[in-house]
């Protein structure tokens, strides 16, 4: 029996106004009631990157696709929560989404290292998110990168008729 070689880790770079429509269609591929507490999206879809949602923001995972071409395997988006000056030392994960061919591969997790890092670099010591409580692949990916439970608010969103919690989570950001 052939040994199969282990799958190459994604390659995180920063976003580029390029990648814009190209993580549109991820967001629309990946559109769950497991993650989104906006509607569904419909034609005519907003562009990815706009004035709340900029290139610098966003961190994409590289991959090989099943078809043998570098495409986009996912997207995390890490900010400052606020604009205050008081929590300026805290970045927010407000978005993470892996395509159907790249999850299993290390993207998700990938991401999330590489928005601590980047976090960490621009002065940050702890980050932090916001996860639907039923998103139980979600949770135990953030849990196994040492993220914990630091919040519950219960019945927070109805979603697909029934109340979810929104849990939130967060970790220090060591040297």
């Amino acid at each position: 029996m052939a040994e199969s070689l282990p799958l190459p880790v994604p390659l995180v770079r920063p976003a580029v106004l390029d990648d814009g429509p190209a993580l549109a269609e991820l967001d629309r591929s990946t559109w769950s009631t497991l993650h989104a507490v906006q509607p569904r999206p419909q034609p005519p879809y907003a562009p990815f990157f706009d004035d709340r949602h900029l290139p610098q923001d966003i961190l994409v995972a590289d991959a090989v696709n099943p078809a043998g071409a570098t495409a986009i395997a996912g997207y995390i988006r890490v900010v400052p929560p606020t604009p205050l000056s008081c929590n300026a030392h805290v970045r927010q994960i407000q978005g993470l989404a892996v395509a159907a061919w790249a999850r299993g591969r290390g993207t998700g997790r990938t991401l999330i290292r590489a928005a601590c890092g980047t976090a960490r670099r621009q002065g940050a010591n702890r980050i932090t998110l916001r996860v639907l409580g039923h998103n139980a692949p979600a949770r135990a990916l953030y849990v196994s990168e040492g993220f914990t439970v630091e919040g519950v608010l219960p019945g927070e969103f109805f979603l697909g008729g029934r109340y979810v919690d929104d849990v939130l989570m967060g970790r220090p950001l060591g040297p």
